[in-house]
């Protein structure tokens, strides 16, 4: 069955970090770019970064640029998504989600929700003091 597991989530104060990660079963991830994706209370879901299979290629919101960053272990068949200096308005449920590489979903940003196939359940960031 094909899986994809977020944790990392947190109660966090604003300026501090967290580390996400997406860790598939059931497939192998080399042959998916990722999405992460956020969705706050009352609002629409939300594209935050990308990357590719290879890696080479990463998107951010600008809205986290330059505070978050995307990486990728395929070893470890494992995303993960720092984020740093965060910010009240951070809070939200964090999903990751895979397609297959070929569609270049990457390639374009905002990345589309519709162009993702598998998704994780989430994983909850709270930014408070």
């Amino acid at each position: 069955q094909l899986q994809l597991v977020e944790s990392g989530g947190g109660l966090v104060q604003p300026g501090g970090s967290l580390r996400l990660s997406c860790a598939a079963s059931g497939f192998t991830l080399d042959y998916y770019e990722i999405g992460w994706f956020r969705q706050a209370p009352g609002k629409e879901r939300e594209g935050v970064s990308c990357i590719s299979q290879s890696g080479g290629r990463t998107n951010y919101a600008d809205a986290v640029k330059g505070r978050f960053t995307i990486s990728r272990d395929n070893a470890k068949n494992t995303v993960f998504l720092q984020l740093n200096s965060l910010k009240p308005e951070d809070t939200a449920v964090y999903y990751c989600a895979a397609v297959r590489g070929w569609i270049g979903a990457c390639s374009r940003f905002p990345i589309s929700i519709d162009e993702y196939s598998y998704w994780g359940r989430g994983t909850q960031v709270t930014v408070s003091s």
